[in-house]
């Protein structure tokens, strides 16, 4: 089929993959808004890691089940279709095409140009300077990954490889050269902090900091074995992030107590220098910008694919247009579409603010997901199940009471952050009824 997209990818690609989505400008930057909401305490921070990866395991070990039973192209909407019908999965199609995508790509954009200026001694608040960077490296890289998927993925093998760099020589140096004085899990709040309403927005970043695991299914359909090494490639990446997560954020503390990271916009670089010095801080940044490129990167690998699906079904406006595959593989006007988006959110400028956006909304339908592995069990129960989930049901019900948690809490405490997202998405209910009337007649 001229049309379908190829089966190219294996499971070292799969499992980079999520590393490489996953680690990027979360683990380096959120220490700062986490240790803000603290009020510049480590406890609450340190233990929002911990249970912050306890939900995204669960979270990985549940969505896995769907991932391998439903091993197509398009990710997490064509598992909600399968298990919701056609309106449901088009809403998360819907979403992540014009916010979840392009928002996240928007936001590391972002935090990728204000370390850029920063690195060549520039304020990262200089707009003038930092919005051209983010709009650039967007462009460029739909550019590059338009070349063909199995470029984009060689991209992402590479600067997996580049990331880790930093991360080790932050581990290592930090143990052994940090005074370990600094408390790690006392105070849990600083004064003026409610732990349970701070809870909650502590575990907004350290999830946009884990996120980016689901979306190795989107690229399901172009696997070469999507039933075994999927599961292999969500699980085992994720156990590995959490560890790193958890012991980079204690090295940290070992250099740079935590009212100290709150001030600062790029904790690890703050470290860095005082680890290494000036220039040992610039190499490391450096590398830490290979990290950030490595996550963009995987974001316009798989998102385009999503506006693609919906496409190759004629249920989005410009369908036969986001339908197009070039000739190295890879769904060039969909790659565009995203890059767009990406851009005209970039322009705010805003790195948190686009974060707890993405994030508030995607487990929204995260958590519809973990309910659906229940509902699809029930409903379909002869359906080939090449992995499942264990401890069932207690591991789907970790991950939903974990969800609604975080979505609850900022109904409560970010509202308008909440709604806008929440408008956007409902936006999708018109576009379906006048695409699905379209094509009856």
């Amino acid at each position: 089929m001229s049309n379908g997209l190829k089966k190219t990818l294996g499971l070292g690609t799969a499992l980079s993959t999520v590393i490489g989505l996953v680690i990027g400008s979360g683990v380096f930057f959120k220490p700062q808004a986490i240790y803000t909401t603290t009020n510049g305490a480590p406890g609450l921070g340190i233990i929002s890691w911990i249970v912050g990866g306890i939900i995204t395991i669960m979270a990985g070990l549940t969505a896995a089940e769907v991932s391998a039973a439903i091993p197509r192209t398009g990710g997490m909407m064509v598992y909600i279709e399968e298990i919701y019908g056609k309106k449901w999965g088009f809403l998360t199609g819907w979403m992540q095409t014009v916010l979840f995508f392009p928002g996240t790509i928007a936001a590391i954009a972002v935090i990728f140009a204000q370390q850029c200026a920063e690195l060549f001694g520039y304020s990262a608040t200089n707009m003038s300077i930092v919005l051209p960077i983010a709009l650039g490296i967007i462009i460029l890289l739909a550019l590059l990954n338009n070349i063909g998927s199995s470029f984009g993925g060689a991209i992402q093998n590479i600067a997996t490889i580049g990331k880790l760099l930093p991360l080790i020589l932050i581990i290592i140096f930090g143990f052994i050269k940090g005074n370990g004085g600094n408390s790690v899990f006392s105070p849990l709040v600083g004064p003026g902090v409610n732990a349970s309403t701070a809870m909650g927005q502590v575990l907004i970043a350290t999830l946009f900091a884990y996120d980016g695991w689901i979306n190795v299914g989107a690229i399901a359909g172009e696997m070469k074995n999507p039933g075994k090494d999927l599961p292999t490639a969500i699980v085992g990446g994720l156990s590995a992030v959490m560890a790193v997560y958890i012991i980079i954020n204690l090295a940290y503390l070992r250099v740079a107590d935590a009212s100290e990271l709150a001030l600062v916009t790029s904790p690890a670089t703050l470290v860095a220098t005082r680890l290494f010095g000036d220039i040992g801080g610039k190499i490391i940044t450096i590398g830490i910008l290979i990290s950030v490129f490595g996550t963009l990167n995987g974001y316009l690998l798989t998102g385009p694919r999503i506006p693609y699906t919906l496409a190759r079904q004629n249920i989005i406006p410009g369908s036969k247009a986001l339908s197009k595959v070039n000739k190295g593989g890879s769904p060039t006007n969909s790659t565009w579409l995203v890059a767009i988006l990406a851009c005209i959110y970039a322009l705010s400028g805003q790195f948190n603010l686009l974060t707890d956006l993405t994030v508030f909304i995607v487990w929204v339908f995260y958590v519809l997901t973990f309910i659906g592995v229940i509902k699809l069990r029930k409903d379909n129960p002869d359906l080939d199940r090449p992995y499942k989930v264990p401890l069932y049901p207690l591991i789907p019900i970790i991950a939903i009471v974990g969800g609604l948690f975080v979505i609850v809490n900022q109904l409560i405490t970010a509202t308008i952050i909440a709604l806008g997202g929440i408008i956007i998405t409902l936006i999708g209910i018109p576009v379906y009824s006048y695409m699905s009337k379209k094509n009856e007649h």
